[in-house]
């Protein structure tokens, strides 16, 4: 197994109003010297909005924002922005999130040139009904039956006057084009599954129904272990390495005691990221030390961003739903354990 050092808790809530109940899930970028973190931060009745600090290296807290820097503005977000990814494609930042309206959860982009200005494109993910997801998605046979139970909202078509969409979460950009096209996670609960299009605007109600109907060709993972049994979710955008993308992501089973979420690894393929190389059948790491057993929502390591320096992995996490928390490890030592496992296709 590999070694895993837990070097402890990062930051943690404050007094400040739009912080005052936690802060988690942390999308990382890293520039030189200098890290950015914009985490999710949650304020009175669980309304969240994006907060902000920045580091020296991977672990020295440099300066950190009293106000929000991403906040509700739309109708679709009205009740809060969410669990945040970035990456930087050619020169500019792309920094999704989940926007929540008090009924639906689904996926948003805002890009930046410069990490202090940000432009909301918007949701980029399917809006629609249960009903006509399933019917699109089984028409070459029938989906896995956990499909029905995770999005199915009791197939009530609206709630407080908002119409049900399937929840579409989890959006995570590749951090480079892949042959031309722009590549991201997404997860419609329970398997991580790929979206690759030439250009974001081509993400038009058209594509996504021509999407589902082949919805089953564009699975990356699905649950395969126990540890991942319930369902899995993308985690920390994918890191290119020579052996393909390292993806670190969560996976969540179900026991008496609630849900538990650990943080994962797998490799797809560099070029075809629908081909999946290894991935560990233990988790990478999972709530073992108090900030991760005990919070908001117990049993919680929700990775969310990385900073490689050398050959040491630094994986930011939300603990608990409660703070933000970070581990490390060697990635030559991850890789050499990853292809212990290889996925044998074809059989």
């Amino acid at each position: 197994m590999v070694a895993i050092k837990k070097q402890g808790v990062l930051i943690t809530k404050s007094k400040l109003v739009f912080e005052c109940d936690g802060v988690l899930n942390p999308a990382v970028y890293a520039e030189g010297e200098t890290v950015h973190l914009f985490y999710r931060a949650v304020c009175t009745n669980n309304y969240s909005v994006l907060g902000y600090c920045r580091m020296h290296g991977p672990s020295e807290v440099e300066w950190r924002s009293d106000i929000p820097v991403l906040f509700p503005q739309f109708e679709y977000e009205s009740h809060g922005v969410e669990d945040p990814r970035i990456v930087k494609i050619d020169d500019l930042f792309y920094l999704t999130y989940t926007a929540y309206d008090g009924v639906n959860a689904l996926g948003c982009l805002a890009i930046s040139s410069d990490l202090k200005h940000f432009e909301k494109k918007g949701i980029i993910v399917p809006q629609i009904a249960y009903t006509e997801f399933m019917h699109l998605a089984q028409t070459k046979g029938l989906l896995n039956e956990k499909y029905v139970r995770y999005n199915s909202h009791d197939v009530l078509p609206e709630n407080n006057g908002k119409k049900f969409w399937v929840w579409d979460k989890n959006v995570v950009f590749f951090p480079r084009k892949i042959n031309g096209q722009f590549c991201f996670l997404h997860r419609i609960k329970p398997d991580i599954q790929l979206v690759s299009v030439d250009s974001l605007d081509d993400l038009t109600p058209e594509y996504w129904q021509h999407y589902l109907l082949h919805f089953e060709n564009q699975i990356v993972l699905s649950p395969k272990y126990d540890h991942e049994i319930s369902y899995l979710g993308g985690g920390c955008p994918p890191i290119e390495t020579s052996l393909g993308w390292l993806l670190i992501y969560h996976a969540v089973h179900d026991t008496v005691n609630g849900y538990v979420y650990s943080a994962c690894a797998a490799l797809i393929d560099l070029e075809n990221p629908l081909i999946e190389i290894a991935r560990l059948p233990y988790p990478l790491f999972k709530p073992e030390l108090v900030w991760e057993l005990k919070g908001e929502v117990n049993n919680v390591c929700f990775p969310t961003g990385t900073v490689l320096e050398g050959d040491t992995l630094y994986i930011y996490y939300g603990a608990a739903d409660d703070q933000i928390a970070y581990a490390s490890l060697s990635i030559t030592a991850l890789l050499d354990e990853l292809m212990l496992y290889k996925v044998e296709h074809g059989k």
